[in-house]
C-alpha cells in the first residue's frame, strides 16, 4: 500500500522545525533540504513551499544563506542553521514533543473506542 503525502495544513505548519532539524545535521542547498525530509516521509515539497519558509527563517536570523559555486553548473545557495535557529529548535522541539503526545494521546483513545 502506498505511503500517503501529509496533508498540505499539516506540512506548511511543520516546515520551519522540519528544516531546522534538517540543518541542525549539515549546512544543505535547496535540493538537498527537500531531498532530506522527502527521505523522512514528508513526500513532495515543492519550491514555493520551501524557499519562503527559508526566507522568512533567514529574515528572522535563525538561518544564513551563502552562494557557493556550482560544479559545472551554476552556483547554489546553502542554508546553515545560526545559534539563534539552534535555540529556536530546541525550544520548538520540546513544545512538539507535548503537543505530540497530546494529539497521540486524544487519536488512542478514539482508535479504541470505535473499534
Amino acid at each position: 500500500m502506498p505511503t500517503a503525502e501529509p496533508s498540505a495544513g499539516w506540512l506548511r505548519g511543520v516546515l520551519p522545525l522540519a528544516l531546522a532539524a534538517a540543518l541542525a545535521e549539515a549546512d544543505q542547498h535547496g535540493y538537498a533540504l527537500v531531498q532530506r525530509l522527502a527521505a523522512h516521509g514528508f513526500g513532495t515539497i515543492r519550491g514555493g513551499a520551501l524557499y519562503p519558509v527559508l526566507g522568512r527563517m533567514e529574515t528572522e536570523g535563525l538561518v544564513e544563506a551563502r552562494w557557493e559555486p556550482g560544479e559545472g553548473g551554476p552556483g547554489r545557495k546553502v542554508y546553515r542553521l545560526t545559534d539563534a535557529g539552534r535555540a529556536r529548535l530546541h525550544e520548538e522541539a520540546e513544545s512538539w514533543q507535548r503537543f505530540s503526545g497530546a494529539m497521540d494521546g486524544l487519536l488512542d483513545r478514539a482508535v479504541k473506542e470505535r473499534g
